[in-house]
């Protein structure tokens, strides 16, 4: 975090500010905080223990830190920006609020389910957008999880994306038109954003403006049937499932085409 309160009650970001060592204390909960000046990291403020604060569930560590910069500086030349915004209704500070309506949520390590829905209709019960912007961790590979299948997004133009974050790279990452075909294996369309260049609202937007429709194929595999046969074989529960879905329709999987989707 890069806000803090001193003694006298006085905002100190240390970003900004030239920060000196004092007692500060968190914004949001009131419970003391440490400066933390690093060489290999930004001057910032950590809470000495999360116990006793409901609206940090864990310190930032150097990836969140950076990117979040990153975030409030590029917005800010095009929109009203807000840095750490605490929402004392849900117990939550958004790492960067665009325009009172648009939360940004930087988020580099995983959390359970429940608390990413939790936050989300948080939000959106009080009219505030949220897009949550993956860190190196939770980067998409061969297979979908099922925490990254809670932070897709869809729209009729790019069908299932989502947005990652590279700070090394200096790159905002759009993977779009997110499929698995039917061994599980992921694949999609990629656009790449460097930090700073642009609109970011704009870019936050793109899924959602009117554009030509894109499409791409995968090559079918051409041993999926038996790939299936022997998933079969082994009682795998999922393909199970779906044979005995299939055959309920007067359908065998071994005879259909292959088809691709994220699976429910």
């Amino acid at each position: 975090m890069f806000l803090a309160r001193d003694k006298k009650g006085h905002l100190i970001n240390s970003l900004e500010n030239e920060v000196k060592k004092q007692a500060y204390y968190c914004p949001a909960c009131g419970t003391s905080v440490r400066l933390k000046i690093g060489k290999n990291v930004r001057t910032h403020f950590a809470h000495e223990s999360l116990k006793n604060c409901d609206f940090y569930y864990e310190n930032e560590g150097p990836e969140h830190l950076e990117n979040k910069v990153a975030l409030f500086n590029w917005a800010k030349k095009d929109a009203e920006v807000e840095m750490e915004y605490p929402i004392p209704e849900l117990k939550q500070i958004a790492d960067i609020l665009i325009n009172k309506q648009l939360a940004l949520e930087v988020q580099c390590s995983p959390i359970s389910c429940e608390l990413l829905r939790e936050r989300s209709n948080g939000y959106r019960s009080l009219g505030i957008q949220v897009l949550w912007l993956l860190g190196e961790k939770l980067w998409l590979k061969e297979r979908l999880t099922k925490l990254q299948r809670d932070f897709l997004y869809f729209s009729n133009n790019m069908g299932f994306y989502l947005w990652e974050l590279d700070h090394k790279k200096q790159v905002l990452r759009l993977k779009y038109l997110l499929h698995q075909d039917l061994k599980g294996k992921l694949h999609y369309q990629l656009k790449e954003f460097s930090y700073g260049k642009g609109n970011l609202i704009e870019i936050l937007r793109s899924p959602y403006q009117q554009q030509t429709l894109i499409t791409f194929s995968v090559e079918q595999d051409r041993d999926i049937c038996y790939y299936i046969q022997k998933q079969l074989y082994y009682q795998n529960p999922y393909w199970m499932k779906q044979q005995a879905q299939a055959y309920l329709r007067g359908e065998n999987l071994l005879n259909l085409k292959n088809r691709t989707g994220i699976p429910k």
